[in-house]
């Protein structure tokens, strides 16, 4: 049979809608007074429960690392329940699926008790859901807004338009993730919103971590929500879409965030929220917190993209002193890892100063974006010549009790570090030119001897032959992976295709982008 090709006439259409999906301009910004920050709560469960321990450490925050995606997720929900006066969500990412669904559902609740609550999302993923979100926005005490808006808000060929026409602009995103409530409690880490991010998918789930925040703390990342919240680099989507913003949407949406209720009592995953254990010893109101004087939030300008390249990520301006500081051991966890002739050189650098380095990434077979991988590997062989040490990890390779059925597949999402033998950083920062240069990224270091045990222990967990490969060079210089049980002379378990999109990505001149 013949392949027909579009007519002369039809593509010339398709080319007018494009170029005219790329003339869409957003409208001028509506000036939006600066919202009051709420003063940390004093009553209501959180307050009960956080200001005993803050007045036991005056001077000090408190903090939790939360690697279990069951956790993590009863923690925003529950959280969002005993809110009494506010809950700021911040995210890059949230799906339209079963736990998106439901920390909507505990936003909107919590709205109907009186709280303010205040959204935030970066409008790459959020124009996908943008019906959802306006109806949320009709809500008299729900406020959200984009960053970085598109000036269409549905359609694909008006979305590659703009980006034809936009790209420079639209090409920054924020990767900041927060959720704060009652100004008594945060979490900040990796974690976007979504099934794989909290165990709860029956594909591929993520490995990843949040760092619990009360104390002092809470304060500095509130004020960066802030910042972020009154920046020009976002719109009220009420601007974007009036007609969405409505009460008969938002009574529609109400219909089906009650179906996700009733999805949840019925699925596997409610059967794990209850027993879970961290889950359990968090509704009884355990879960020890390590209390530290010496930390420090940090994060990039919500107008990153205007500032000279050099002077951008103010999260690497806090990292780069810790990483040259380092003399014992310095483990770094980048899903996304592209360290660049600047990163290598200084991995390379702390090894010759002694100190052990260790990476922990995906593998090809693992990573979600194989075209990060494509940059990846140009610095692979460097780092491992200079004694650096790499593990991969393996698609099936999360922990054991990781997914709902255990063994359908991981990838790497954590963003962290370990600073010899006192000092953690957990963010949304990856080693890579992307989120250096073009994405907006926060984090928080830590020093505290238990954290960075325990986050050193989460590092050997997750390197062992079980759930990794580890890169090393053989005699004759060349790249081998192995398990301890087997090895591999390419990328093992690496499909033709993620082969094929690392090593274009490896050739072209892009690893700006990556």
């Amino acid at each position: 049979m013949a392949v027909r090709c579009p007519s002369i006439p039809r593509a010339c259409a398709w080319l007018a809608l494009a170029l005219l999906a790329g003339c869409a301009q957003l409208p001028p910004r509506a000036e939006t007074p600066p919202d009051a920050l709420l003063p940390p709560a004093t009553e209501g469960a959180i307050a009960e429960r956080t200001l005993p321990a803050e007045a036991a450490h005056p001077g000090q925050s408190g903090f939790r690392l939360v690697g279990d995606g069951a956790e993590a997720y009863a923690l925003r929900a529950y959280s969002a329940q005993a809110a009494v006066t506010g809950v700021d969500i911040q995210t890059y990412i949230w799906h339209d699926d079963l736990t998106g669904r439901m920390l909507a559902r505990q936003a909107l609740q919590a709205a109907d008790r009186g709280v303010r609550v205040r959204i935030l999302a970066d409008d790459l993923d959020a124009r996908a859901k943008n019906a959802g979100l306006a109806a949320l926005d009709a809500h008299p005490r729900i406020e959200v807004r984009l960053y970085n808006p598109l000036a269409s808000r549905s359609g694909t060929l008006s979305l590659a338009g703009e980006f034809g026409t936009g790209f420079k602009r639209l090409n920054h995103r924020m990767h900041n993730k927060s959720w704060i409530v009652d100004g008594r409690m945060a979490l900040v880490g990796g974690r976007n919103l979504g099934n794989e991010y909290f165990a709860a998918s029956d594909g591929p789930n993520f490995v990843d971590l949040d760092l619990l925040i009360v104390g002092p703390a809470v304060g500095e990342v509130a004020r960066n929500f802030e910042r972020f919240w009154d920046s020009p680099s976002n719109y009220p989507i009420a601007q974007l879409s009036p007609d969405q913003s409505s009460p008969e949407r938002l009574q529609a949406l109400r219909g089906v965030l009650e179906q996700a209720a009733a999805d949840l009592h019925g699925s596997p995953y409610a059967q794990v929220l209850r027993e879970d254990p961290k889950v359990q010893r968090l509704l009884e109101g355990g879960g020890a917190l390590h209390w530290s004087p010496r930390w420090r939030f940090v994060s990039d300008d919500p107008l990153k993209a205007t500032l000279p390249a050099e002077e951008r990520s103010e999260v690497v301006k806090v990292l780069l002193p810790e990483l040259q500081r380092a003399a014992r051991r310095l483990l770094v966890i980048s899903p996304y890892f592209v360290p660049g002739a600047r990163g290598t050189a200084e991995l390379a650098a702390a090894e010759a100063r002694g100190a052990t380095v260790q990476v922990l990434t995906n593998s090809l077979a693992a990573n979600d974006v194989a075209a990060v991988h494509g940059g990846y590997s140009r610095y692979r062989r460097p780092l491992l010549e200079q004694g650096v040490e790499i593990w991969e990890l393996k698609p099936g390779g999360g922990p054991a009790n990781f997914s709902l059925k255990g063994s359908s597949g991981s990838s790497l999402h954590t963003k962290a570090m370990v600073i010899d033998d006192g000092t953690i950083f957990v963010g949304s920062y990856n080693l890579d030119p992307r989120s250096t240069s073009l994405n907006s990224e926060q984090g928080i270091l830590v020093e505290h001897p238990a954290l960075a045990s325990e986050l050193a222990a989460l590092f050997a967990q997750q390197t062992a032959p079980a759930h990794a490969w580890k890169a090393t060079l053989d005699a004759q210089g060349r790249l081998r992976w192995s398990d301890g049980d087997a090895t591999w002379t390419r990328e093992p378990e690496a499909t033709a295709s993620q082969r094929a999109q690392a090593w274009l990505m490896r050739v072209l001149p892009v690893e700006s982008q990556l």
